[in-house]
């Protein structure tokens, strides 16, 4: 849809909440379609989108990618020795053995993770997170969050806790409805 040539159009922050006017638009134009969703869904789309942006943008100044952040969290999460299975890193970050196999090889060749044979296991891999991966994870994760967090800091600590426990309820339910439990990072499949 194309908006008219003079008036605002609803994203162009024609009001406090565009969404409000998306939804009456399609009132207007459509009566009877299901609107409901529109002030929750678009919302989380566009922080989703913000956030995202905003996390390239610091991970690029600390120059690491996503992926491999994801992977030296997952092992700095894991506690010492900071070794898990290729197994493990796939279920624990949510992606699968192909994808952990690219990223540990990236992060082996710049010298942030090791990788050795597993034991019980015909075929299994252990990988260690360097302390040159650790430091990366230990400066990169604080670098992240502290953004993060001053992002939302425009909520109080009781906002806050009642958007998680709401989201948290939203996701589970979602999930159950769409019969798929796996949380997948945002944009993947």
């Amino acid at each position: 849809m194309i908006p008219d040539e003079g008036g605002p159009y609803p994203t162009d922050g024609a009001s406090r909440y565009p969404v409000q006017d998306i939804a009456a638009a399609w009132e207007r134009e459509r009566p009877g379609t299901p609107v409901s969703s529109i002030g929750i869904v678009t919302p989380i789309w566009r922080l989703a989108k913000l956030l995202g942006d905003d996390r390239r943008r610091v991970l690029a100044q600390a120059g690491v990618d996503a992926a491999t952040l994801d992977l030296l969290s997952v092992l700095r999460r894991s506690g010492t020795p900071y070794t898990l299975s290729t197994r493990e890193l796939s279920r624990r970050s949510l992606v699968t053995a192909g994808a952990i196999s690219q990223r540990v090889a990236r992060a082996e060749r710049e010298g942030l993770v090791t990788r050795r044979p597993g034991e019980g296991r015909p075929r299994s891999v252990q990988i260690t997170l360097t302390q040159l991966g650790h430091d990366l994870v230990e400066t990169t994760v604080d670098q992240v969050l502290s953004r993060e967090a001053q992002l939302i800091d425009g909520l109080t600590t009781v906002q806050q806790t009642h958007l998680t426990e709401l989201l948290q309820a939203l996701l589970q339910d979602v999930q159950h409805r769409l019969g798929d439990d796996r949380i997948a990072h945002v944009g993947e499949d």
